[in-house]
């Protein structure tokens, strides 16, 4: 009977995790895609608390043309690690190094800013930023996701 109730219990607990698992989960989504993808250094209430830990304390910064290399080269850093197909970046970024003229009169893939996406450092609006290396894979991945629309809406 002991035995019953002590495994009655680690499901109770188990089922518990698995609903705030998934909770966490529909937070994130909610997050990466926030309003204008606006940044924010402050958790943005009890309920995602946990979720922008998880995150490095902050959402994902909005992008605009000003930060068009930081973005394009993010989307090399995820195809290089695999969370994009070069087929569906190439264009997209080579559009975006083009239009905003990343780089002047130098390779665009000389510019600082693009270095610094390479190595998965994404510079958004108001000096916001947000580190891919600090997340986990599937944060990664939803995070080039997010980068990949967005810089698909600036050209």
């Amino acid at each position: 009977m002991r035995q019953m109730k002590r495994s009655a219990l680690v499901a109770l607990v188990l089922a518990s995790l698995g609903v705030a698992a998934a909770s966490q989960a529909q937070d994130l989504g909610k997050l990466l895609k926030k309003e204008g993808g606006q940044a924010s250094s402050q958790t943005e209430g009890s309920s995602s608390g946990g979720l922008a830990s998880m995150l490095g304390g902050s959402a994902m910064p909005a992008l605009s043309g000003d930060n068009a290399g930081s973005a394009a080269g993010v989307l090399q850093y995820c195809v290089k690690r695999k969370y994009l197909s070069a087929d569906a970046v190439t264009s997209v970024k080579d559009k975006l190094l083009s239009k905003y003229n990343v780089g002047g009169d130098k390779p665009a893939t000389e510019s600082a800013d693009y270095k610094s996406g390479t190595m998965g450092l994404l510079k958004g609006d108001g000096g916001k930023s947000f580190n891919l290396d600090s997340v986990s894979g599937k944060v990664k991945d939803k995070a080039c996701d997010y980068v990949l629309d967005n810089a698909t809406k600036l050209i």
